[in-house]
C-alpha cells in the first residue's frame, strides 16, 4: 500500500510555484521600469509582451517596426497608439520633452497659430516629441520628418533639402531647431516655405537671433513671410533661453532662390545702424605717426561677429583686394585672428602684381584673380613703386598702383610701369555675391579706394558687404624723412576721413586699417 502525501509536502510545492512565478513578475517588472522609465500594466506587457511589438527606446526602433508605425500613421492620424508606443511615450525622456513642446503648443493655439484642425509638419524631428505633443494637445492631423530612422508619427529617410509633400500642403510648419542644425539654411528655409500655404504660420526655435543683426538675418531667409512675434523661451536643463519667432507667409509672394541676387537700391536699415553704433570711433586728428597710431587702432577695431551672431547666412566670403602675397593679410591675419565663429569661408585674392601669382598656385583654398580691381573692364598701366617706407622693396616685392592708359591722375611716379587687365570690381561682386552671403572685405589698393568706394556706392553694391577693412592712402608724414610728406598721393587725411564716413553714413561698418 503507497504512503499517503502529507499535507506539508503538498504546500510547500504550492509555495514554491507561487514563489517562482511571483519572482518573474517581479524581475519582468523591474526589467520595464529599469528600461522604459514608465509603470507597469498587467494587460500590457507585465507578465507576457506581444512578440509582433518589438518597439522599445526611441532612437532604437528596427527599420522594420518604423515603417510600419509610418504606415500606420499615414493610414489614420490620431488612431489609438498600441501598447508598445504607449511604452516609448511614457519613458522620462520623452515624457518631459513632450510636456516642454506642449506648453509650448497651447500658447499657439492661444494666440491663434494654431487650431486643433491645423495641417502640421514638424521639420527635422528624429524623436518626435513635437509630433506626439501636437496630438496629446488635440490636434490630430501632425506628421514629422527626420533624415535617419525615426519613431512612429516621423517620416524616416526624408531629406529636409527635399521635403516629400506638395506645394502648399500644411497650415502650420514647426522648423524647432533645424535652421541651426542646417548646413544650409538659406535652402532648407525655401523647401520649408515651399510646403507652408499663405496666411498661415511657421514657428522657428533658434539659439542665435538674439540681436538686430542675426535676427535680420534670419528674417532674409523667408522673404515670403512677414515676422509676426518673437519672444524668449525658457527650454529644460539649460540656462540658455530659445527665441521663439513666428512667421506668416504672404498671399501672392513669390518664393525666392537662394542663389537670388540683390538689387541696386540700399536702404539703411535699422540693425546697421545698430551695429555702427557699437564699432570703434574714427581717428578725427592726423596722426603725426601714422605707422604707429593705424597699427595700433588694430587693437581697437571691433569685429562684427564679436558684435553680432553671424548665423543664418548662405554663404561665408572673405575677398582680399591688393592681397599683395598670401602671409601679408591672408595667412597672418585673417585666417588666424578674424573671428569667424566656426564658420568656413570662401576667400578670393585679387593681386595684378605678378609677383606674387607663383605663391598663390599652391595655397589651397584661395581664388586668385590675377587682376586689378578696378571701375570698369579696360587694359591700365601698373606701376610697382619704391616707397622708402616699404621694406618689400628690396625683396624685389614692390607695393603697385594701378591708373588708366595714358592718365597719371597727379600721381607721382617712382617705379617700373607695365600694362595689366583691370576688371569691373561692382560688377564682379554683384554677380559673385548676394545679400544672403556674409562677404568681409579688405582693401589695400594703393590710392584706387578714391576710385572703387565710389562706384560700390553709386551702384548699391556697397549693401553687399558686412564688413570692410580699408587702408585709405594719402600724403602721410614719412618715417624715413622727418617733416615730409610722401609724394606718391596728393589726397590728404581730410579726404580719408571723409570718405570713412560716408561709408558709415551710409550703413557700412568700415575699420581704418593698416
Amino acid at each position: 500500500m503507497e504512503p499517503a502525501v502529507k499535507p506539508s509536502s503538498v504546500r510547500n510545492l504550492l509555495v514554491r510555484t507561487l514563489l517562482f512565478f511571483v519572482s518573474v513578475f517581479l524581475l519582468r517588472f523591474v526589467y520595464v521600469v529599469t528600461v522604459y522609465g514608465g509603470s507597469c500594466t498587467v494587460g500590457d506587457y507585465c507578465l507576457l509582451s506581444s512578440p509582433v511589438e518589438p518597439l522599445a527606446v526611441a532612437g532604437t526602433t528596427s527599420s522594420a517596426a518604423a515603417s510600419a508605425a509610418v504606415v500606420s500613421v499615414h493610414a489614420g492620424l490620431g488612431s489609438p497608439a498600441t501598447p508598445a508606443l504607449r511604452v516609448l511615450w511614457t519613458s522620462r525622456e520623452w515624457r518631459k520633452a513632450a510636456e516642454f513642446y506642449s506648453s509650448v503648443f497651447q500658447d499657439l493655439v492661444v494666440e491663434g497659430f494654431l487650431s486643433p484642425s491645423s495641417k502640421c509638419l514638424c521639420v527635422d524631428a528624429p524623436a518626435g516629441y513635437e509630433v506626439l505633443a501636437l496630438k496629446e494637445i488635440g490636434v490630430p492631423d501632425a506628421i514629422g520628418v527626420a533624415r535617419k530612422s525615426a519613431p512612429p508619427l516621423v517620416v524616416a529617410g526624408g531629406d529636409p533639402l527635399r521635403l516629400p509633400f506638395k506645394n502648399e500642403s500644411f497650415d502650420f510648419v514647426f522648423a524647432g531647431q533645424s535652421l541651426d542644425r542646417s548646413k544650409q539654411p538659406a535652402d532648407l528655409a525655401v523647401e520649408i516655405a515651399r510646403t507652408l500655404r499663405p496666411h498661415w504660420f511657421l514657428v522657428v526655435h533658434t539659439s542665435a537671433a538674439g540681436d538686430a543683426y542675426s535676427l535680420n538675418s534670419l528674417a532674409e531667409l523667408f522673404p515670403a513671410f512677414i515676422n509676426v512675434r518673437s519672444r524668449e523661451i525658457n527650454i529644460p536643463d539649460s540656462s540658455k533661453p530659445l527665441r521663439e519667432i513666428v512667421f506668416q507667409k504672404q498671399e501672392g509672394a513669390s518664393i525666392v532662390s537662394s542663389k537670388g541676387n540683390s538689387h541696386d537700391n540700399c536702404p539703411i536699415p535699422e540693425y546697421k545702424l545698430q551695429i555702427l553704433q557699437s564699432a570703434e570711433p574714427l581717428i578725427q586728428e592726423e596722426p603725426l605717426k601714422p605707422w604707429i597710431t593705424l597699427k595700433r587702432n588694430i587693437q581697437n577695431v571691433k569685429y562684427l561677429p564679436s558684435i553680432a551672431d553671424i548665423s543664418f547666412k548662405q554663404r561665408y566670403i572673405y575677398i582680399d583686394v591688393g592681397s599683395r602675397s598670401y602671409g601679408s593679410s591672408i595667412g597672418s591675419w585673417f585666417r588666424k585672428q578674424y573671428p569667424k565663429q566656426n564658420h568656413t569661408f570662401e576667400v578670393y585674392a585679387i593681386e595684378a602684381d605678378r609677383a606674387f601669382h607663383k605663391e598663390y598656385a599652391t595655397k589651397k583654398g584661395v581664388n586668385l584673380l590675377p587682376f586689378a580691381a578696378w571701375v570698369r573692364n579696360e587694359t591700365l598701366t601698373f606701376e610697382v613703386n619704391h616707397d622708402p617706407d616699404n621694406h618689400d622693396v628690396e625683396k624685389g616685392l614692390g607695393m603697385g598702383r594701378i591708373k588708366p592708359v595714358g592718365g597719371s591722375n597727379g600721381r607721382v611716379s617712382t617705379g617700373d610701369v607695365h600694362a595689366i587687365q583691370g576688371f569691373d570690381f561692382a560688377a564682379w561682386l554683384k554677380r559673385t555675391v548676394t545679400e544672403r552671403d556674409y562677404v568681409v572685405i579688405k582693401m589695400d589698393v594703393e590710392g584706387t579706394e578714391f576710385d572703387l568706394v565710389p562706384r560700390l556706392l553709386k551702384t548699391g553694391v556697397i549693401c553687399l558687404i558686412d564688413e570692410l577693412f580699408l587702408e585709405c592712402h594719402y600724403n602721410r608724414w614719412q618715417r624715413c624723412c622727418p617733416g615730409q610728406r610722401s609724394p606718391k598721393y596728393q589726397k590728404t587725411y581730410g579726404e580719408c576721413l571723409n570718405l570713412f564716413t560716408l561709408l558709415r553714413d551710409s550703413g557700412v561698418l568700415v575699420h581704418q586699417w593698416w
